[in-house]
């Protein structure tokens, strides 16, 4: 116990970058703010299914023995089920805003 902890590595990691809205103080007002929006949310979709299909490809190598660590396996398995979660709770979220919206009185 004479140790301290360790840092743990975060190979493979990259840093959150700022979004396309969150640029300057007058990017909210912006015209474009939706088009960005959407190239986001875009992108976060297309992160989503390249994931969940290195997953499914590390899968397969894993169940047929071609794969010679399964850590890489169960990473790629959890990053893809992590990153499902948070769009699905993104959804979630973005459609009880909707339905509040409708049901205000104009």
């Amino acid at each position: 116990m004479s140790g301290g902890i360790e840092a743990v590595s975060a190979a493979g990691i990259t840093p959150l970058s700022a979004l396309s809205f969150e640029t300057g103080p007058d990017a909210a007002g912006a015209p474009t703010s939706a088009g960005t929006f959407a190239t986001s949310l875009t992108g976060a979709v297309e992160s989503l299914q390249q994931l969940q299909s290195t997953s499914n490809e590390l899968a397969v190598q894993a169940v047929t023995g071609d794969l010679q660590d399964i850590h890489q396996a169960m990473i790629a398995s959890t990053r893809a089920s992590v990153t499902l979660d948070l769009v699905v709770a993104v959804r979630d979220r973005s459609v009880s805003a909707f339905n509040e919206i409708m049901r205000m009185q104009a």
